[in-house]
Protein backbone atom coordinates (compact mmCIF):
# COMPACT_ATOMS: atom_id res chain seq x y z
CA UNK A 1 0.00 0.00 0.00
CA UNK A 2 1.55 3.68 -0.70
CA UNK A 3 2.58 5.32 2.36
CA UNK A 4 0.47 8.17 2.11
CA UNK A 5 -2.73 6.60 2.04
CA UNK A 6 -1.65 4.12 4.63
CA UNK A 7 -0.37 6.78 7.01
CA UNK A 8 -4.15 8.12 6.35
CA UNK A 9 -5.27 5.65 7.58
CA UNK A 10 -3.35 4.90 10.84
CA UNK A 11 -4.13 8.31 11.33
CA UNK A 12 -8.11 7.68 10.89
CA UNK A 13 -7.47 4.83 13.73
CA UNK A 14 -5.04 5.87 15.70
CA UNK A 15 -4.84 10.17 15.30
CA UNK A 16 -6.82 10.57 18.93
CA UNK A 17 -3.12 8.65 20.67
CA UNK A 18 -1.43 11.21 19.38
CA UNK A 19 -0.97 14.57 20.30
CA UNK A 20 -2.98 17.60 18.66
CA UNK A 21 0.11 19.44 17.03
CA UNK A 22 1.55 16.32 15.66
CA UNK A 23 -1.80 15.30 14.93
CA UNK A 24 -2.47 18.21 12.81
CA UNK A 25 0.41 18.62 11.18
CA UNK A 26 -0.15 14.90 9.77
CA UNK A 27 -3.28 15.99 8.72
CA UNK A 28 -2.62 18.72 6.91
CA UNK A 29 0.33 16.91 5.10
CA UNK A 30 -1.13 13.78 4.34
CA UNK A 31 -4.75 14.72 4.32
CA UNK A 32 -4.75 18.52 3.00
CA UNK A 33 -1.42 17.10 0.77
CA UNK A 34 -0.18 20.77 2.01
CA UNK A 35 3.82 21.17 1.59
CA UNK A 36 6.25 21.14 4.50
CA UNK A 37 6.46 24.97 4.19
CA UNK A 38 2.75 25.14 3.94
CA UNK A 39 1.67 23.36 7.21
CA UNK A 40 4.79 25.63 8.83
CA UNK A 41 2.51 28.49 7.71
CA UNK A 42 -0.75 27.09 9.13
CA UNK A 43 1.22 26.22 12.63
CA UNK A 44 3.05 28.98 13.27
CA UNK A 45 6.10 26.94 13.08
CA UNK A 46 9.37 26.20 11.22
CA UNK A 47 9.57 23.75 8.33
CA UNK A 48 11.64 21.50 10.06
CA UNK A 49 9.71 21.91 13.04
CA UNK A 50 7.09 20.25 10.59
CA UNK A 51 9.18 17.58 9.27
CA UNK A 52 10.45 16.73 12.40
CA UNK A 53 6.38 16.49 13.88
CA UNK A 54 5.64 14.15 10.84
CA UNK A 55 8.17 11.95 11.19
CA UNK A 56 7.64 11.36 15.05
CA UNK A 57 3.74 11.49 14.27
CA UNK A 58 4.70 8.43 11.44
CA UNK A 59 6.77 6.51 13.76
CA UNK A 60 4.35 6.42 16.25
CA UNK A 61 1.38 5.70 14.22
CA UNK A 62 3.25 2.47 12.66
CA UNK A 63 4.40 1.69 16.48
CA UNK A 64 0.67 1.75 17.55
CA UNK A 65 -0.41 -0.83 14.78
CA UNK A 66 2.42 -2.98 15.48
CA UNK A 67 1.13 -3.05 19.00
CA UNK A 68 -2.21 -2.95 18.67
CA UNK A 69 -2.96 -4.44 14.72
CA UNK A 70 -6.54 -2.13 14.43
CA UNK A 71 -6.13 -1.27 10.69
CA UNK A 72 -4.67 -5.30 10.09
CA UNK A 73 -7.77 -6.36 12.10
CA UNK A 74 -10.18 -4.38 10.21
CA UNK A 75 -8.99 -5.23 6.93
CA UNK A 76 -9.33 -8.92 7.66
CA UNK A 77 -12.75 -8.52 9.25
CA UNK A 78 -13.79 -6.59 6.24
CA UNK A 79 -12.22 -9.38 3.48
CA UNK A 80 -13.61 -12.24 5.68
CA UNK A 81 -17.24 -9.79 5.05
CA UNK A 82 -16.52 -9.81 1.64
CA UNK A 83 -16.13 -13.69 1.12
CA UNK A 84 -19.18 -14.56 3.39
CA UNK A 85 -21.32 -12.15 1.18
CA UNK A 86 -19.57 -14.08 -2.11
CA UNK A 87 -20.21 -17.10 -0.89
CA UNK A 88 -23.91 -16.16 0.55
CA UNK A 89 -25.06 -14.77 -3.03
CA UNK A 90 -23.54 -18.30 -4.96
CA UNK A 91 -25.60 -20.38 -2.37
CA UNK A 92 -28.64 -17.81 -3.27
CA UNK A 93 -28.07 -18.48 -7.13
CA UNK A 94 -27.47 -22.04 -6.87
CA UNK A 95 -30.37 -23.24 -4.59
CA UNK A 96 -33.53 -24.92 -6.04
CA UNK A 97 -34.97 -24.74 -2.77
CA UNK A 98 -36.26 -21.30 -1.91
CA UNK A 99 -35.84 -21.51 1.83
CA UNK A 100 -31.81 -22.08 1.14
CA UNK A 101 -31.66 -18.99 -1.01
CA UNK A 102 -33.98 -16.74 1.27
CA UNK A 103 -31.74 -17.54 3.95
CA UNK A 104 -28.38 -16.99 1.92
CA UNK A 105 -29.88 -14.00 0.85
CA UNK A 106 -30.38 -12.98 4.29
CA UNK A 107 -26.83 -13.84 5.32
CA UNK A 108 -25.92 -11.54 1.92
CA UNK A 109 -27.74 -8.85 3.27
CA UNK A 110 -26.67 -9.32 6.88
CA UNK A 111 -22.51 -9.16 6.10
CA UNK A 112 -23.02 -6.56 3.76
CA UNK A 113 -24.81 -4.61 6.47
CA UNK A 114 -21.55 -4.81 8.82
CA UNK A 115 -19.32 -3.42 5.99
CA UNK A 116 -20.67 -0.43 6.26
Amino acid sequence: MEKNIEVSLLLDFYGELLKPGVRQTIDLYYNDDLSLAEVADRCGITRQGVRDSVKRGEAQLFDFEKKLGLMRRFREVEDGLNKIVGLADEIAGKSSDKNTAELAAQISALAGGLKE
